[in-house]
């Protein structure tokens, strides 16, 4: 019985043992962007890439976060910034659209490295305050990774970094950054959608990966609560520095071997 189970959860590009192996990283992923912030949907889409179809990873990915932070909303939603909220959906809106119209798929390359060098300035250089009130930025934002997040699938650290200058409470970053990326994930799934990806037969998988992910996220939710804000604030900025010199890295390797 658990071997017929088994088989209807593991879609038919992966192995069983890819299958257990990304159903843990699920939790482990979710772990990490609960209790620190972001970093985990980036790990996440890295391990899919080495078992799926580059075709399949993006969307998947994106049903795959979108329950995942989900249920951080869910866990926070009395920190959520709302303001911050709304003006990053009307700029997603429009980065939506904007994407699905575009014929030619922009150099992965580039991308990267230009998500590297953000990351790296914001953590680390002079950045402008942006204030609760800061909307048209914020805006901007939303618009900006909702068009990046089609090509490349995981912005998560490039919303992470603009909400780290905010400077938020630990709680209400993650319950912000969470909403965002909810909505923000949303927008990417149903634009697969209209473009004819067939989300059907990995469902068994998807519903697996998102109760794993719920799990890390009820873990993480745990560590968050014993951080200081100043705590968390330095772990998110070591975290995102990793990620952009990983970005960096690809990106330059990529655009070499072009």
């Amino acid at each position: 019985m658990f071997a017929e189970l088994w088989t209807q959860l593991t879609p038919a590009a992966l192995s069983g043992w890819a299958t257990a192996l990304l159903l843990l990283s699920s939790l482990m992923t979710s772990f990490i962007t609960a209790a620190f912030g972001a970093g985990g949907g980036v790990l996440l889409m890295g391990l899919m890439t080495l078992f799926l179809p580059v075709t399949a990873v993006i969307p998947l990915h994106g049903v795959i976060q979108a329950g995942s932070n989900a249920g951080r909303a869910a866990l926070t939603w009395r920190y959520i910034h709302w303001p911050v909220v709304l003006a990053f959906t009307a700029g997603g809106l429009v980065g939506a659209l904007a994407g699905s119209q575009l014929l030619v798929r922009l150099p992965q390359a580039w991308m990267e490295l230009g998500l590297g060098v953000f990351i790296l300035w914001s953590c680390w250089g002079p950045m402008p305050a942006l204030h609760h009130g800061s909307r048209v930025r914020v805006a901007l934002g939303g618009a900006v990774t909702s068009l990046l997040t089609l090509f490349v699938g995981a912005t998560g650290p490039f919303v992470a970094a603009f909400l780290r200058a905010m400077a938020l409470e630990r709680r209400v970053h993650v319950g912000t950054f969470s909403t965002c990326m909810l909505i923000q994930h949303g927008l990417k799934i149903g634009v697969f959608g209209l473009l004819g990806f067939a989300f059907g037969p990995y469902l068994p998988f998807l519903l697996a990966m998102l109760a794993m992910g719920l799990l890390g996220t009820l873990l993480g939710r745990a560590t968050l609560e014993r951080l200081s804000d100043r705590r968390f604030h330095g772990i998110l900025t070591a975290i995102l520095t990793l990620l952009a010199l990983r970005l960096l890295y690809s990106g330059a390797v990529s655009a070499f071997e072009g």
